[in-house]
């Protein structure tokens, strides 16, 4: 059960192994774009590819759904980024439902682990599976596996690592099921750090937050969905999402969001020091390195990131 490109690499290394895979539950189509032309989900076309049996319940608790999850006879389900399971269905199996989870477990509870966990600063993660339960990610926990963050790290390249060591971790996880001999782990109720669902308000630059607070939060935002601000710049306001970035800590007299721009270098004040852009996207303009915008636009001596 999953739906985005993390859980294809799962499902892939599954079947590359061997494991009999049964069927695959994934989101509806859904319309998208200018015409309107139904975009498949990332597991759905690689299930295609492989010719397995695909469901696409838009309510998990509908009776045709569940008439045709159990026909599956699946003895294990596996979960991974998908929505958050009914008890009926994740009791219909006799060997139980778990999931795989981007972070080490209870650390990081929710929707989007892998980005909170850049976003605060942190310089390990790690994947866990762990069986569902009636609560979000609080079951039983199974295996773990830990690995470090870098400092440069973005959410892109740790999401293709996690990626990597999740599936190792799922297989491992199901040939200790198949043994038998499992002692799990139960999680304590009391919750350390959330990874609550990314909105408009929280992946906004706050330029009056810390030199590294602002580098880690664009980070944790690069590539997908991106940290933004507002360009100002005399009677232009522009809404700007920001990616590559580099940070100098210097002491200045600057106010905090003010640019400094020359030909060859963009740069933004902020408390400790400055926020160097190197990959940048102006609204209606494609993303650009920060020196072809700067052989394009020009800034006036008043310009800043609000």
């Amino acid at each position: 059960m999953g739906t985005p490109d993390f859980a294809v690499a799962i499902l892939k290394h599954l079947i590359t192994n061997n494991y009999k895979i049964v069927g695959v539950i994934t989101a509806p189509d859904k319309a998208a774009g200018r015409g309107r032309k139904l975009n498949e989900s990332a597991v759905k076309k690689y299930a295609v590819s492989q010719n397995l049996p695909i469901l696409q319940p838009q309510n998990l608790k509908n009776e045709d759904f569940l008439k045709e999850l159990k026909i599956l006879n699946a003895n294990l389900q596996i979960v991974v980024a998908f929505r958050m399971l009914p008890e009926v269905v994740w009791k219909m199996p006799a060997l139980g439902t778990f999931n795989l989870h981007a972070s080490l477990l209870p650390a990081y509870r929710g929707a989007a682990p892998i980005h909170w966990s850049i976003i605060n600063g942190e310089t390990k993660t790690g994947v866990t599976t762990f069986f569902i339960d009636d609560k979000i990610d609080t079951g039983e926990i199974i295996l773990q596996e830990e690995m470090g963050i870098l400092k440069t790290e973005t959410v892109g390249t740790l999401h293709d690592k996690l990626m990597q060591i999740g599936a190792t971790l799922v297989s491992n996880t199901i040939d200790l099921i198949g043994t038998g001999n499992l002692k799990t782990i139960k999680q304590p109720d009391l919750e350390e750090k959330s990874a609550p669902k990314l909105n408009s308000e929280n992946t906004n630059i706050n330029w009056n937050d810390s030199l590294d607070a602002i580098y880690n939060k664009i980070r944790g935002l690069n590539p997908f969905p991106a940290a933004w601000c507002t360009l100002i710049n005399n009677e232009e306001r522009i809404l700007v999402k920001i990616y590559e970035v580099k940070k100098e800590e210097e002491y200045h007299n600057f106010a905090n969001g003010k640019i400094l721009a020359t030909k060859k270098e963009l740069k933004i004040a902020v408390p400790e020091g400055f926020i160097i852009i190197e990959e940048i996207k102006l609204s209606g303009k494609k993303k650009m390195d920060a020196k072809s915008l700067l052989n394009g636009y020009t800034f006036s001596s008043e310009a800043k990131m609000s």
